[in-house]
């Protein structure tokens, strides 16, 4: 049996935590100028599969909704050194075997880990798709096992002993698992009070670590959904709209009662938004849009 046809156990991890919060990552869309290419890093390292195409954007997912999208432009510009933009999109595997199995085919396959951390919450390894788009695959920890000081998640990071982790799989990597999803997303910024602004006071996410380079926004008693960081891009500015990279995410309330209370603090922020039927459009401080919108299941049945 393989480890996609496996009912979790106890080494799952956090996934029912992350349902449970009010609002999670649904689809991450990315501005590409080698399709070929790039699908076939996220299909064959990462595991997800092609599911349809409209016009340019390939989307890809994992048996349920998509995961990425892929925007195919041969001739959007690279993104600057130090821009602000994307650091990483982070699929969160369901357990500490899942991770240990990808990780051994991602050795096996000699795809090149640019470096891998517990950070006490989760263990995660970090990597770059061709086009240079960080992307962190992780497994975490269980809730219960966190520490939590005044209601906010701690993390930290710490070396991971990539060949301990290896030998927890039972069994061969088979893909993404269906119930894996994208856990958060971390991006570049370049000021990080503008950050605060727009994810904790207008979109509601509770800042978990409020470090002097770094924040991590978490929603729900999930250790983070969204982090935004200026370790390479203090004072960028914002990045031209069309340029290769991140172009979006999703962010999927869980329930209409969340998206409704949600709409009335944006309402309430800003004189004006932009809606799609029951969607709202916002676009944050570095151009990269983002679509809130009600999610139409769990991102890990169980």
């Amino acid at each position: 049996m393989s480890l996609t046809d496996q009912t979790a156990d106890h080494d799952q991890g956090s996934p029912s935590l992350l349902d449970k919060a009010p609002g999670r990552i649904g689809r991450v869309d990315l501005i590409v100028r080698d399709l070929d290419r790039t699908c076939r890093f996220y299909e064959e390292t990462i595991g997800l599969a092609p599911m349809d195409r409209e016009g340019p954007t390939l989307h890809l997912g994992a048996g349920g909704p998509a995961l990425l999208s892929l925007t195919h432009d041969p001739d959007a510009d690279a993104p600057a050194s130090g821009s602000a933009g994307p650091f990483h999109t982070a699929f969160l595997l369901p357990s500490r075997r899942h991770l240990g199995a990808w990780l051994d085919h991602a050795m096996r396959g000699g795809v090149v880990i640019d470096g891998a951390s517990d950070h006490r919450v989760s263990e995660a390894v970090y990597l770059r798709d061709p086009e240079g788009n960080g992307v962190e695959v992780y497994a975490d920890r269980p809730s219960e096992t966190w520490t939590v000081i005044d209601d906010l998640v701690r993390m930290g990071s710490e070396r991971l002993d990539l060949r301990e982790l290896m030998r927890a799989k039972d069994g061969p990597w088979s893909g993404m698992p269906s119930d894996g999803c994208i856990g958060h997303v971390h991006l570049q910024v370049d000021d990080l009070a503008l950050a605060d602004r727009f994810y904790a006071t207008l979109l509601g996410f509770q800042t978990n670590e409020l470090v002097p380079s770094a924040r991590f926004y978490g929603m729900g008693g999930y250790h983070h959904q969204i982090a935004a960081n200026i370790w390479r891009s203090a004072g960028a500015g914002p990045r031209k709209p069309g340029g290769a990279g991140l172009a979006g995410f999703e962010i999927l309330m869980r329930d209409a009662a969340c998206l409704t209370a949600l709409r009335a603090t944006v309402r309430s922020i800003r004189e004006e938004i932009r809606e799609d039927g029951d969607d709202l459009i916002l676009r944050d401080p570095w151009n990269t849009s983002v679509r809130v919108r009600r999610a139409l299941g769990p991102a890990n049945p169980l």
